[in-house]
């Protein structure tokens, strides 16, 4: 054999440079081949999931998408919204939708706050605001 020729029998790693098959876009494995089309399709990473939030970024498959609500990027959307990010607002993506949540739970705890208020009477008893009001419109305070 002379210096410069190539026989078949080299593997020089040609076959590692190749571009792999992959027509259905399938995502790749960790030695860089394409996962199983069955398991694609088991772990649902055909759908695709956007968040509105986050900025419009896409996330393959529902699990991805489900953590991403942990992720300091969904973190940093809501916080810029001016919402916290709590386990109320899991599954929300759109502004609007987290926007209008917001306003529903402010009210909600609005009223809690209001029902939760203690009123003392005259002889030190303490009442739930609901329950002192009774009694005053009664005439019984």
């Amino acid at each position: 054999k002379k210096l410069g020729e190539k026989s078949f029998d080299d593997d020089d790693d040609d076959d590692e440079d190749a571009p792999v098959y992959n027509p259905k876009n399938v995502p790749l494995d960790w030695d860089g081949k394409p996962i199983p089309y069955w398991l694609f399709k088991l772990h649902g990473l055909n759908h695709y999931y956007e968040c509105e939030i986050c900025g419009g970024e896409s996330y393959r498959g529902r699990r991805n998408f489900e953590l991403h609500f942990a992720d300091p990027k969904h973190a940093m959307g809501m916080k810029s919204l001016g919402i916290p990010n709590t386990k109320h607002f899991h599954g929300v993506t759109k502004i609007d939708d987290a926007k209008a949540l917001w306003k529903t739970l402010q009210g909600k705890m609005e009223q809690e706050t209001s029902k939760d208020e203690e009123y003392e009477d005259s002889h030190g008893n303490v009442l739930s605001r609901s329950t002192y009001e009774d009694l005053a419109r009664q005439g019984l305070l």
